[in-house]
C-alpha cells in the first residue's frame, strides 16, 4: 500500500513550485521527496514518534487542526491519511484552506469506506485490517463536497490496493490480479484513494513582477493564531544552515 501510495505523491507533487511546502502527519514516509520546494516542514502531533528518513526539513510539533502558520504562508500541503486520524477532519481542511496561498495544492490520501478493507473495519467481530478499528473514514464523494464548500477544485484522483491487505506475500501475489482488474472494472472499489486540489480565490489577478526590486522570498512564520491549548509548537530540527 505505501509502495502505491508514495508512487501517487511523487507524480502529483514532482511538478508543485514555490517557497514553502508542509506535511502534515506520516512523518514515518517523506511523501515529499519527489518535490523540488528548498524549504519543507514536516507537523506531527505529540502521539507521532516517526520521522521522515534522511534528516532533511525542519520538524514542527502540531496538531494538525490547528496549524501554527501565517494564513497563506504555504504552497504544497500534503494530507496523507490526515482526515481519518482527526476527530474534526473538517476543520483539518479549514485550516489547509486558510494556511495554503492562493493557487496551492492540498493532496489528501485515505481509506476507502466502500472497499473490502473499509466494510472489514466496520465488522465488530472482524479483525480490522487498518491501522485505526474506530477511524472516521471519508468517502471520495464527501471529501469531494467538502473540497467544493472551500472553493478547492479537484484537478486528479487515483484509486488503488484493490488486493485485501493480507499478512503473507503468498495470499497478496495469489490475489494481484485485482489490483489489474480493479482499475477497468470496479475502480471506485479501491482501498486507498489520492486527490490533488487547488486553492481558487475569486476575483485573483496576476500583478507582473517589479523588475525595479529584487523578489522577495516569502517563508512560512511560526504564528501564535488560533492555539488553543497552552502546548507550545516547537521547531525541533532544521538541516540546512544558514536559513534564518
Amino acid at each position: 500500500m505505501l509502495e502505491w501510495e508514495k508512487s501517487k505523491f511523487d507524480a502529483v507533487v514532482a511538478d508543485v513550485f514555490g517557497f514553502n511546502a508542509l506535511q502534515v502527519g506520516a512523518c514515518g514516509q517523506d511523501f515529499l521527496e519527489n518535490n523540488r520546494i528548498s524549504f519543507k516542514l514536516y507537523a506531527f502531533s505529540s502521539k507521532n514518534t516517526s520521522f521522515p528518513p534522511g534528516g532533511e526539513g525542519v520538524l514542527v510539533l502540531s496538531e494538525s487542526e490547528l496549524l501554527p502558520f501565517a494564513s497563506q504562508s504555504i504552497d504544497l500541503l500534503l494530507l496523507p491519511h490526515g482526515l481519518e486520524s482527526s476527530m474534526n477532519p473538517h476543520q483539518v481542511l479549514r485550516e489547509a484552506e486558510r494556511v495554503l496561498v492562493p493557487e496551492g495544492r492540498v493532496v489528501i490520501s485515505g481509506f476507502n469506506p466502500w472497499s473490502l478493507w473499509g466494510l472489514r473495519n466496520r465488522l465488530p467481530f472482524a479483525k480490522p485490517w487498518l491501522p485505526e478499528k474506530h477511524a472516521k473514514l471519508v468517502s471520495l464523494p464527501r471529501l469531494k463536497d467538502w473540497l467544493k464548500l472551500l472553493s478547492f477544485d479537484i484537478d486528479r484522483g487515483h484509486f488503488g490496493c484493490y488486493v485485501p491487505a493480507f499478512a503473507t506475500k503468498k495470499w497478496i501475489d495469489r490475489f494481484s490480479f485485482m489490483e489489474h482488474a480493479g482499475d477497468r472494472w470496479w475502480p471506485v472499489c479501491g482501498g486507498v484513494y489520492v486527490v490533488s486540489a487547488i486553492k481558487r480565490v475569486s476575483g485573483l489577478r496576476l500583478l507582473m513582477p517589479d523588475w525595479k526590486s529584487p523578489a522577495k522570498k516569502t517563508r512560512a512564520r511560526a504564528t501564535t493564531h488560533g492555539v488553543a491549548t497552552s502546548q507550545t509548537t516547537q521547531v525541533l530540527k532544521d538541516s540546512r544552515e544558514g536559513m534564518n
